[in-house]
Order: C-alpha cells, then structure tokens, then sequence
C-alpha cells in the first residue's frame, strides 16, 4: 500500500467507523509474515474492532495468538476483524462493553477466561477524545468520559486479568505522543495519556518481581475511526510530522507484537515512540 500524504474530506460520528472510512487503514502490510512469536498465547485487546486494534488482533493472530477482542458499539467492524483473525487460522471472540462500567470489565475478563481457559497478554487499547479549543468548553460529561474510557479501564482491567497473568505473561498500554509535548486542542485527553504512562511505569516495578512485563506503545497521529470522528478536518492529518504523513495501523501493530514476544523479555516500564519521527522525552 502507498501511504497517503492527504485525505478527502470526511467525518463521523464518534466512535467511528472503519467500513466508512476513506481510504480504509492498512491492516498488515503485504508480505509480512509470522514466526510463531506469539504461538499458543490468548490475548485481549480493548478496542480491538478497528485501527490499531484491528492490526494488533491480526497481527497477534499471524503470530499464532488466540484473540478475544473488546468493542463499544461497532458490531460490523468487530464482525470483520473476526473473520480477518481466524482468516489466520486462530480464533477470535467478540465482547462489546462499555468499559466505564467495572461489571463490564469483569464480565468481558471472565468471558476470555470461560472461552480459552487462560490469558497471557493483556492490551489495554480502546480510548476516546473530545478535541475542544478551550478547556471553558469541555463538559463534565465529556470529562469523565475521556477519564473512565481512557485510564479507569486500564485500571479495571488491569486488576481483573492478574488474577490469571503468570510469569513471562505482559500487559501494553497504548498512550499517545500527546503525553509527551502535550496537545492544545486534547487538554484532557492527552492528560489521561500522560497517566497511562506513569501507570505503566510504576505498575512495571510492581510486577517486576512476578516477571510479569508491563510496557507501552506511544503512537502520534495514526489513520484510524477516531480521527474522521474527532476532527472537522482531516486532509492534511499527520503531514506535519517529519516523515510528512500520518501513520497506519500496521505500521504501529508491529510493536506490540515485539513488546509481547520474548524478544522484548529484559524490558519492561518501557514505551516505543511510533510516531513519525517526532523527538520526545523517553
């Protein structure tokens, strides 16, 4: 695939949609291939329906993971990323939950646990955003929303699945380069952002002496549902990076399958920047 360095005008509603997107993201590049990186592994991934979701559960999947996949309200996107995992010869079940509910939480964990028996890599994904251009106009509502979606579902999650993560098993929380030089137009988000990685940071020395690994994946600005969704205008989304375009899910996925093989097995509290070459704090 040619990635794109503009976009025809579109939006959304948010969460948005993958199916209506113009030009849909690339999933997984042409030609890559797995090497049973990942074989006989179950993974959960929240917003796992579409963008980077999607291309961590296909990618997992090439490596040979069994996926169970977490999605708010987009039953047809999570349909495809079924079929497009057990394309992959593994299997793939879908729960939609509103992850701001902590009875969700435990009823989308015990589900993975009741259908595979186990779980060995947790990542905690799904994530929303409100762009406002004053914090006089974001709403409490809006607020707590970015709150619960973005950092208290790591938080519930977190807690569930280590009651079945054992030695050399990981979790990978998603941030964004927002946390680190920050975002006029996301306050609160890019807030939540910065608390994923002190979470991740400070959770990795908790866990260290369980040898349970706890990383992240730092994306900037990636072709996915929530950006038609977020933004009034999308056509010059991610040309101000050094690279000149925006990023696609199968260029971030990869680092997930890195993060939650053994070849990442002396790291942990750690977060990989894809994001298109912008220099930012480790």
């Amino acid at each position: 695939m040619t990635k794109p360095t503009n976009f025809p005008a579109q939006s959304q509603t948010l969460p948005g949609k993958q199916s209506n997107m113009n030009p849909e993201p690339e999933i997984i590049r042409e030609g890559y291939k797995g090497s049973d990186k990942l074989k006989n592994k179950v993974a959960l991934i929240t917003g796992g329906d579409s963008g980077i979701g999607r291309s961590i559960a296909v990618h997992f999947a090439r490596e040979g993971a069994d996926i169970a996949i977490v999605y708010l309200s987009e039953t047809n996107d999570a349909a495809t990323t079924k079929k497009l995992v057990e394309q992959e010869g593994k299997k793939c079940i879908c729960l939609k939950a509103d992850l701001q509910d902590t009875k969700q939480c435990e009823e989308v964990l015990q589900k993975c646990i009741d259908t595979y028996g186990k779980l060995n890599i947790l990542v905690n994904n799904a994530a929303i955003q409100f762009p406002k251009d004053s914090i006089q106009d974001i709403t409490m509502d809006d607020f707590t929303t970015t709150y619960k979606t973005n950092i208290f579902a790591y938080f519930y999650l977190t807690k569930l699945a280590l009651a079945h993560l054992a030695e050399d098993d990981c979790i990978i929380n998603t941030s964004s380069v927002t946390a680190y030089r920050g975002s006029e137009h996301l306050v609160d988000y890019a807030s939540t952002k910065g608390a994923i990685v002190s979470f991740t940071r400070s959770l990795s020395k908790q866990l260290a002496s369980k040898k349970i690994r706890v990383n992240g994946v730092a994306p900037g600005p990636i072709w996915t549902p929530l950006i038609p969704a977020s933004f009034d205008d999308v056509t010059a989304f991610g040309k101000d990076t050094p690279l000149g375009r925006a990023g696609q899910p199968s260029e971030v996925a990869p680092a997930y399958v890195f993060l939650a093989s053994k070849d990442a097995s002396y790291i942990t509290g750690q977060f990989i920047h894809v994001n298109g070459g912008e220099i930012v704090g480790a």
